[in-house]
């Protein structure tokens, strides 16, 4: 393939990919909602994680006796991290609008961008972004549902630590190989909560379902994400994934006919402007090179999760 070739026709077809990505993740997000009325949305989020989890376990095979044991407890901890993140943020949009929480939670990532850039302008974008979360979540009103604002925070702040932990078993571990641990251990973590509401209205029905929406997320969001990393530079991969709030609003719209006010969908556009220029200096910054698969991301680009709840 020529240099030319490379930049051009297949650069465009990863931004492709990752715009796929970000789709399925809110695709699947806004589906799974069908299955909060019967097991809840712990149980949904624990289903998916159950299903991602044997998928991954077939398709790595991973040998854990002969890993080094410190990469396997990273794993292990990537995988608490992720099943926290992916309960918290279902139970985030069981309360709240899906574009709302989405861009809430992506002030994790957004936190983890300006901690690790510097310059004057770096505190510009923390400003813009709590303009945007006091747009989205309008406190004056007194409407806002307290409680799906805290989980989908604390969905954000388990994103902010998935996408480091993230970076440090992928340096550690080829291909799938801490997916094939940590999926498990998310599915483990968070059976507590979210096997006593998935068994309370399982079915056959609820069970062929759940494996479809493992499959939106977050079996296929994976699988382009690797595709795309492979061909474009994990900062540009970044800025791209700054429009997943925007994404989410467009699939609140038209799945859930969750329609925000201006103020709100304001609020949605300053975070992911924040977003953008957080990370926009290392588009420039980072030489277009094309990482090894299962490679992760610098932090400093907020990227999409691959067994989270968005």
């Amino acid at each position: 393939m020529t240099t030319s070739t490379f930049s051009s026709g297949s650069r465009l077809g990863a931004v492709g990919m990752a715009l796929g990505s970000m789709a399925s993740v809110q695709i699947g997000l806004g589906a799974s909602t069908g299955l909060f009325d019967r097991v809840g949305p712990a149980g949904s989020a624990w289903l998916r994680l159950a299903f991602a989890a044997v998928f991954f376990v077939a398709l790595a095979r991973p040998r854990i006796r002969s890993l080094p044991r410190a990469d396997v407890g990273w794993s292990l901890l990537l995988g608490v991290v992720t099943g926290f993140m992916t309960v918290l943020f279902v139970e985030a949009i069981a309360r709240i609008p899906l574009a709302t929480a989405t861009a809430l939670e992506f002030l994790g990532p957004l936190g983890v961008a300006v901690l690790r850039r510097s310059g004057r302008w770096g505190l510009l974008w923390p400003a813009l972004a709590l303009a945007g979360v006091l747009a989205l979540t309008s406190p004056w009103e007194g409407g806002t549902d307290l409680l799906g604002v805290a989980f989908a925070l604390g969905a954000g702040v388990c994103w902010g630590a998935y996408i480091l932990l993230t970076q440090r078993v992928g340096e550690r571990l080829p291909g799938v190989q801490g997916l094939a641990i940590s999926m498990p251990a998310a599915m483990v973590a968070v059976a507590v909560v979210g096997l006593p509401q998935a068994a309370a209205g399982l079915s056959f029905e609820v069970v062929w379902q759940a494996a479809l929406l493992a499959l939106l997320l977050p079996v296929v969001p994976f699988t382009l994400e690797l595709m795309a990393l492979r061909r474009l530079p994990s900062a540009v991969f970044g800025v791209l994934m700054c429009l997943e709030p925007a994404i989410s609003l467009v699939v609140g719209v038209v799945l859930l006919g969750q329609i925000p006010g201006p103020v709100q969908a304001a609020g949605i556009v300053l975070v992911c402007l924040a977003g953008v220029g957080a990370v926009r200096p290392q588009v420039t910054a980072q030489p277009p090179t094309a990482p090894e698969p299962g490679a992760a991301p610098e932090p400093e680009a907020p990227r999409d999760r691959v067994g989270s709840g968005s």
